[in-house]
This record gives structure tokens, C-alpha cells and sequence, in this order.
């Protein structure tokens, strides 16, 4: 539409007509909107990272539970590992007076304790007519010179070779009495 301005030039000498200049606005309203549409859009369809822990039973530190729940195993069945300094394992099958396989010095990793553990559980439950309840026990047991990592990694070593029953319990002298002798403590 065009504007008529019948008024006089107001006071100017030159006779122009000026308009007056607004500042200009810009209505951010519907930018408001659209931040929030995308970030309900973002948080509702990105998976949170979940968190990156272990489910780890311990037993009741009550001594008649200890006495009451406890459970006879075969020894042709258990494994244990000793964990030492310097990321040094060692590990025997059966009882320590009277083992199966002897005590011997492993590592970490695939061609380590990996490596043995995955043997077990294939030759374990073949004794046992590939009963899946008679599986490989593995009892962890840590001296004071291992650090809390070694613990860590003998964990992950179970998960990733699934091994179904395992235990975490105190280290006896005469286990730790042979990882001196073996100078791993």
C-alpha cells in the first residue's frame, strides 16, 4: 500500500519526507521450539552408555552360614589360580598336596591362563558324560603382592571364556610358601 503524508516536512528545510527507522527484531520463537524439538528427538532415541561393571556374589561373612553352606566338590574338577606379583599366575588342578596337573607359571591374555582355562572346560564335563552341572570349578586365590588389576583380569578372563562357576577366597600358607619358592611373591 503506499502512504500519504498530507502533514508538513516538519521543520526540515529541505522539504524531503523521511520515515522514521525501527530497529530491526527477529522473532525467535519458533528457533525456541525447534532446539527443543531436536533435543527431545536426541535424548529420546540415543541409547545411554551402559555401565561397565560385573554382578559378583560375595558369601555371608556369618560363620555358622559359611559352615552350613558349604559344598563338597570333586577334586578333578577345580582349578586354582594363584595370583602373584608382576602379572604372574600360577595355577594347579586338583588339591595342592596331590595334584592332577602340577602348579605351573602362566600369564594374562590368549596363550595364558585363557589358553588353559578354555582346555578345561571342554575336558571337564567330558568326564562326566558332558553333564552340564559337572562342570570346571576355578577358585581364584590372590596374595598380597597382587594388585587389584590382576584381580580385574582374572575376572575378565572368566567372562570371556564363560566359565559357569568360579570363587574368589583367601590364599592358604602353603600356597603361599610355593609362590615364594617359585619367586612370585
Amino acid at each position: 500500500m503506499a502512504e500519504l503524508n498530507t502533514g508538513d516536512s516538519g521543520g526540515k528545510k529541505d522539504g524531503k519526507v523521511r520515515s522514521k527507522k525501527n530497529s530491526g527484531s527477529v522473532d525467535l520463537t519458533a528457533m525456541v521450539d525447534l532446539a527443543f524439538l531436536l533435543i527431545t528427538f536426541f535424548m529420546l532415541t540415543t541409547t545411554l552408555s551402559k555401565p561397565q561393571s560385573m554382578n559378583l556374589a560375595m558369601p555371608d561373612k556369618d560363620p555358622d552360614l559359611v559352615e552350613k553352606n558349604k559344598t563338597e566338590v570333586a577334586d578333578d574338577r577345580t582349578m586354582t589360580v594363584l595370583l602373584g606379583k608382576d602379572n604372574q599366575i600360577m595355577w594347579y588342578f586338583g588339591q595342592l598336596q596331590t595334584p592332577f596337573v602340577a602348579p605351573t607359571k602362566t600369564t594374562y591374555g590368549k596363550d595364558g591362563i585363557r589358553k588353559v582355562l578354555l582346555q578345561y572346560i571342554k575336558s571337564v564335563p567330558a568326564r562326566y558324560n558332558n553333564d552340564p552341572k559337572k562342570g570346571l570349578i576355578v577358585i581364584i586365590k590372590a596374595s598380597d603382592n597382587a594388585n587389584y588389576k590382576n584381580v580385574v583380569d582374572i575376572l575378565d578372563e572368566m567372562a570371556i571364556t564363560k566359565v559357569q562357576t568360579y570363587a574368589i577366597v583367601d590364599i592358604t600358607q602353603p600356597e603361599l610358601d610355593l609362590l615364594t619358592n617359585e619367586g612370585l611373591n
